[in-house]
């Protein structure tokens, strides 16, 4: 799994220029799912996201989590993630999951964020065409792994 963590000021997705979504103060992560994901991917990136300190302190040091801003997370799939571009000017997406095997793992990846964020995530749709909108905040964006677990 991959995802590009965002700290955003706000952040929504819409569907046919109808809101789906939308946070306040928090977290906007577009997850990447590859056919080879399991499980205990899901359980990793989803600690160390919650976990992940990206708020700054009353000294300015980013040292807080989300949970501790009491801050929400919007959650986007966004195959593209897995886009290789090693050959040719066109992307190929062949490690992206396919929606039977993809499905079932944002589903489990949302109830797993929940669980560990303690309140539920709005998300996006999955499959769908959607217009995401966010002010980053900083701008502090992080990209995470599963398969580099640096």
């Amino acid at each position: 799994m991959r995802a590009v963590i965002q700290r955003v000021q706000h952040a929504s997705v819409a569907i046919n220029k109808n809101i789906k979504s939308e946070i306040g103060q928090g977290l906007m992560i577009l997850l990447g799912i590859e056919q080879a994901d399991t499980n205990e991917d899901i359980e990793w990136l989803s600690g160390k996201i919650v976990r992940m300190r990206l708020f700054d302190d009353e000294n300015g040091v980013m040292n807080i989590n989300v949970s501790d801003i009491d801050g929400e997370i919007l959650l986007v799939s966004q195959f593209t993630l897995h886009a290789s571009t090693k050959k040719g000017n066109r992307p190929s997406y062949i490690k992206a999951a396919v929606p039977d095997i993809a499905i079932p793992l944002y589903e489990k990846f949302i109830s797993q964020i929940e669980s560990d964020l303690g309140k539920p995530v709005k998300t996006g749709e999955f499959g769908a065409m959607m217009d995401v909108k966010l002010i980053n905040d900083g701008p502090v964006t992080i990209v995470i792994d599963s398969r580099n677990r640096e």
